[in-house]
């Protein structure tokens, strides 16, 4: 599962309030024989219930499409971890997917004792000191677990989750809660109901070592992340006596080798009572009939007290405190100022005080900083939790710059913020940006669960009135209030400073590998209440096809073709310039086009043209892929003809600066360096090495003496010249499509000759014929692998095949990856593996597998994944789940908005007039599990696979790749091409 991390920058779930609604008040009204409250004027309309036994249920109805977003939240973390057993909250989190005694189970009878024993053995193991002792404590764990798990079936919830047709099953824990994740079909609510009453009745804690192995990993990967030890030292040093800072949720390695089951079961019935859980659901359903399905199947639960935790007043900060973090990657610096509670006035005008500075588009570090190119990259943002808050500044450095002359850019913009040196009208401004975005997140179920889980971790969602009304509140706002609230708040020294430099971190220490046995994972097997779950089919939901011809519309803006859908829900409009070109056909077109973002025209300078789109609440973006080039504007549609004149103008009036020009070349030297530093794109440069050789799309650009040799002038003129070349005009909104057209034919100029594009460069894909290890050095304790290998062109008639090929083999929790690699051998904490559909009909597929693992294991896990890709497990039911778990996603689909336009341009790539999906729900019934054996054997088994290895030297053992194949370290100029 996953451990739940903040974006600096933080997206308030802040609702637009019905314009001629003044107030948002509670009121309470029954229905369906049950009553709940609402907030007037609240435009997720979402019903807020308190069943009998204290369980806390909120709806909100959202019919766009056939299915339900649901979290679980339980309101305990991190936090509430007892003091010698951190980490708890988040060991219970990965344990409450295990099962039941009713379910993961084969034989509960048989089963039970050796649990009972395995809990024993882990107390005795937790409270021996002695090494030798502790060893053969835990062999005995080791010896009585493999036994145990003759009687388990791993991964049995995630299974009949497919099997119902969920999407996006995971979970994550935080500092105050814990929460599980479901995306269902709207017409399998009592299965998905049933299935989680059992699953929180009596969680069993099997398959313990093998997963506690999976949270070692998971410590191990966060010892590699930078950006994790940098948020791990802001808390640390911002709440140096509250739980925010003196516990982690992944908890330390002292206590992660030492768990105790007891405890975890203790915590569970604690904190796991209905009077401290939420049930929050958003999308297609009847809210009278869902209260009382969730209430039928709820009622067991008894209510219990919770006392939650409540850390101590923190004294003020006392500083700066300065704290320097050690790491591989690039530079950056980190300032925060501590702020009040949820929901007060500090923490609304710590919020607007954000935005002022930092809104991505005309704050002051976005005008003063990032659009003068000052520095490599700034931002601010709030992080709010119940008790307290951080304002966090964030720089990162541009070439030649250090980290000190950072931040003082970054407290040179705080004190422009104490002076007032802003407009008024920018709070406004923030306001109606806000009231955009919202409506577009209101679309989405996943963003109103997530807002409503917010109110609930905070305040029970007791408070969801002043969540409604804080656009309102911010209205309310004035630039004299900011002004007082930034020379208050912003204190001289009462900041915590993070420096993270790049260096070795001396004080790392691994979790070290224990010896493990591969445990039964008994895949096909099923428990009776699977069964149960299984025997009867879900009522049908007639998918729902995209029709070319009639969902989309085609028309004609000068020589220009337009693509057009009707938006029927709001006034928001999305319009694209669209080209089939981009960098491949010439290299300097994505840098003009990133220049475009830093320079003016004779009439507005850079900045005055972030403001007027900010004021306008429409935003443009302008940016080159390696075939396509999109230009785009969106906003209010009653703003349009503003928007694309400004947009206009610049790209046809806008002028050589040569000072943005140097500041463009200097972050983008820099960003090539960061580049280098960064696993994950020493990765990607490997795997694109491995799939074409050493002249591949990753390492294909300009060198830094091409980049230093760029003149404003040529740059300019590629931007003139852009609309000459032949691109589509597509368009989502509310206008219809004749009005449209002409008003566009007005606002936008086509030639009536297009420009013949540059012929794209072409790259040739390698041909393994022998097996081979690339490798690239990093600075890590993980490693990381890769296998590649280049399959055959793409073909329609097999694109159902692979699908149902990458659902059973590794497309998930329930995949046979994940089941062998992490389940039964505890091999990692991340696996997968598949094969990758081309984009377009002239490109192949490719298999990708991965495993990343610790150093020491790196053998077995290559040899774990090897027999895989050689030998395909056959298990029947896996495939039937996988099957269903696909029809049931096609069923459930509607394509809609300007994806019906992307979805057209992405068939006409692949040489396909239709909807795709309608031929491959049809394949997927006559598919058969022989059908997938046969193709692997054809694809994958006892092929030669390009092997790319991204870990330290002092930790892996070359003599160990070079049993895999021929062995070749590339350096990273080779790798990236500079």
């Amino acid at each position: 599962m996953k451990v739940k991390h903040l974006l600096l920058v933080t997206l308030l779930f802040v609702n637009v309030a019905v314009l001629a609604q003044k107030k948002h008040e509670w009121k309470q009204v029954s229905s369906g024989g049950y009553t709940y409250k609402y907030v007037t004027g609240d435009p997720t309309q979402s019903r807020f219930y308190t069943l009998k036994n204290g369980l806390t249920v909120v709806l909100s109805v959202n019919k766009k499409e056939p299915r339900i977003a649901t979290q679980i939240a339980i309101r305990t973390g991190s936090n509430n971890d007892p003091a010698d057993h951190t980490g708890l909250a988040h060991y219970l989190e990965h344990l409450l997917f295990k099962g039941t005694d009713k379910f993961g189970t084969l034989d509960w009878a048989k089963e039970k004792p050796l649990l009972d024993k395995i809990d024993a053995l882990y107390e005795q193991y937790n409270s021996t000191t002695d090494t030798l002792k502790r060893k053969e404590i835990y062999k005995e764990i080791d010896r009585v677990s493999g036994e145990a798990s003759k009687f388990s079936i791993a991964n049995e919830y995630d299974k009949l989750m497919a099997s119902i047709g969920s999407q996006g099953t995971n979970a994550h824990t935080w500092v105050e809660e814990t929460v599980y994740e479901e995306d269902i079909p709207s017409n399998a609510v009592e299965k998905f109901l049933a299935i989680q009453a059992e699953r929180f009745r009596n969680p069993i804690f099997r398959i313990f070592h093998t997963e506690l192995e999976a949270v070692y990993e998971e410590k191990n990967i966060s010892l590699d992340n930078d950006g994790r030890k940098i948020q791990e030292a802001m808390f640390k040093n911002t709440f140096p006596t509250h739980n925010y800072g003196l516990q982690s949720t992944i908890g330390t390695i002292e206590h992660l080798k030492n768990p105790s089951l007891v405890a975890i079961r203790d915590y569970y019935h604690k904190y796991y009572v209905p009077n401290n859980i939420a049930f929050i659901m958003a999308g297609d359903f009847d809210p009278d009939k869902m209260v009382k399905l969730i209430d039928a199947k709820f009622a067991y639960m008894k209510p219990k007290p919770v006392e939650q935790y409540k850390g101590p007043e923190q004294a003020p900060i006392a500083g700066p405190v300065v704290k320097e973090i050690f790491g591989p990657s690039a530079e950056s610096l980190r300032i925060v100022y501590r702020v009040g509670a949820n929901n007060t006035r500090e923490s609304l005008l710590a919020s607007v005080a954000a935005s002022v500075l930092s809104n991505g588009k005309a704050g002051l570090l976005d005008l003063n900083l990032n659009k003068q190119q000052k520095l490599q990259g700034a931002g601010a943002g709030i992080q709010q939790y119940k008790d307290y808050g951080m304002f966090i500044l964030s720089a990162s450095p541009k070439q030649g710059q250090t980290l000190e002359e950072a931040k003082d850019l970054l407290m040179s913009q705080i004190a422009v913020l104490k002076k007032g040196e802003f407009e008024e009208s920018l709070i406004k401004a923030i306001v109606a940006n806000y009231k955009l975005a919202e409506l577009q997140a209101l679309e989405s179920n996943g963003a109103r669960v997530a807002g409503l889980v917010d109110g609930y971790i905070k305040h029970q969602g007791k408070e969801w009135d002043k969540d409604v009304s804080v656009l309102d509140d911010m209205d309310a706002i004035t630039k004299k209030d900011i002004v007082e609230f930034a020379n208050k708040f912003f204190a001289d020294g009462n900041y915590v400073l993070i420096y993270k430099r790049k260096g070795e971190d001396k004080n790392i220490v691994k979790v070290e590998k224990p010896a493990i046995t591969p445990v039964e994972t008994n895949a096909g097997k099923q428990s009776p209440f699977v069964k149960q779950i299984t025997a009867t089919e879900l009522p049908a939901i007639k998918p729902v096809w995209v029709n070319f011809a009639t969902d989309l519309q085609k028309s004609k803006a000068g020589n220009a073709e337009v693509l057009y859908v009707k938006n029927k829900d709001n006034s928001i409009f999305n319009l694209y310039y669209y080209f089939d070109m981009g960098s491949w056909n010439n290299k300097l077109l994505s840098v003009a086009l990133q220049y475009l973002q830093y320079i003016g025209t004779d009439k507005y300078s850079a900045e005055d043209i972030s403001k007027q789109f900010y004021n306008l609440a429409c935003s443009f973006s302008a940016s080159a892929g390696t075939e396509q080039t999109t230009i785009s504007v969106t906003g209010l549609q009653e703003n349009f003809d503003k928007a694309v004149t400004l947009l206009e103008d610049l790209i046809e009036n806008c002028k050589a600066d040569t000072a943005a020009l140097s500041g463009l070349k200097n972050r983008l030297l820099k960003a090539r360096a960061n580049n280098k530093l960064n696993k994950n794109a020493i990765a990607t440069a490997l795997r694109n090495y491995a799939l074409y050789g050493p002249k591949n799309p990753y390492n294909y650009g300009l060198t830094d003496e091409e980049i230093n040799n760029i003149k404003a002038e040529e740059l300019i003129a590629i931007i003139h010249s852009l609309l000459d070349y032949k691109h589509r005009i597509l368009y989502y909104g509310p206008k219809e499509l004749p009005a449209f057209t002409a008003s566009i034919q007005k606002l936008h100029n086509t030639p009536s000759t297009w420009t013949v594009a540059p012929e794209a460069v072409k790259f040739e894909r390698t041909s393994q014929t022998n097996n081979q290890v690339l490798f690239a050095e990093y600075d890590a304790v993980q490693a990381d692998i890769f296998w590649s290998r280049n399959l055959e062109k793409f073909d329609a008639n097999k694109d159902a095949l692979v699908n149902m090929f990458n659902g059973y083999f590794g497309g998930g929790m329930g995949s046979i990856v994940f089941q062998t690699i992490r389940e039964s051998k505890a091999l990692a904490y991340s696996t997968y593996a598949f094969v990758g559909t081309p984009a377009k009909k002239e490109d192949n597929y490719t298999t990708t597998a991965y495993v990343g693992t610790q150093a020491d294991k790196l053998n077995e896990a290559i040899n774990g994944m090897n027999e895989l890709l050689t030998d395909l497990p056959k298990n029947e039911n896996s495939f039937i789940s996988a099957r269903k778990s696909l029809n049931k996603d096609i069923e459930t689909e509607r394509i809609t908005k300007e994806g019906i336009i992307f979805s057209y341009l992405n068939a006409e790539k692949k040489g396909l007039k239709d909807d795709i999906r309608k031929t491959n729900y049809e394949k997927y019934k006559a598919l058969k599990l022989d059908d997938l054996y046969s193709y692997h054997q054809q694809e994958l088994s006892k092929k030669a696979y390009t092997y790319s290895v991204v870990g330290s030297e002092k930790n892996i053992k070359m003599d160990d790749l070079k049993k895999y194949g021929e062995l070749k370290k590339l350096s990273l100029t080779e790798l990236f091409g500079y």
